[in-house]
């Protein structure tokens, strides 16, 4: 990738850089990011609130996805289409989650060249400090040519 990704949505999405999402690692459809533990982000019970855990999630799945195919921007708009998650524990203190993209890229270009809308998935996890899944996600991805 010829361009820093988690820089580039920072400066795309200021959400992500209003709650403090941190880029750690991004390449090969992967990607790893944290949401920093602040007292202005927990909800009643004392954790991150849902809709900062959505964003944590959500950034690290463009991250990931544009890791891998950030390199056709000039051709298309990614956009996410849908999103599911799933609160399965307490979330405490710092989360990081952890992107995989479940396309294969060739496939995916091979759909783009025909002009038309690939969709594909991401899945991301979200862990606690102690490596527990607190949450996952899927987001449906699509590349909306220009």
């Amino acid at each position: 990738m010829s361009f820093d990704v988690g820089a580039f949505l920072l400066q795309s999405v200021p959400f992500a850089r209003t709650l403090g999402v941190v880029f750690d690692e991004v390449a090969d459809g992967r990607a790893t990011c944290r949401l920093p533990d602040r007292p202005d982000l927990r909800n009643h019970v004392g954790g991150p609130h849902a809709g900062a855990l959505f964003t944590l999630a959500e950034s690290a799945s463009g991250a990931a996805m544009l890791s891998a195919l950030g390199d056709q921007l000039a051709r298309a708009v990614p956009l996410a289409t849908t999103a599911t998650i799933a609160y399965r524990k307490l979330a405490k203190g710092e989360i990081s989650a952890r992107a995989r993209l479940l396309a294969d890229r060739d496939q995916v270009l091979a759909v783009l060249d025909a002009r038309e809308r690939p969709e594909f998935d991401v899945a991301v996890d979200l862990l606690d400090g102690d490596g527990v899944v607190v949450s996952s996600m899927t987001v449906t991805w699509t590349l909306r040519p220009h």
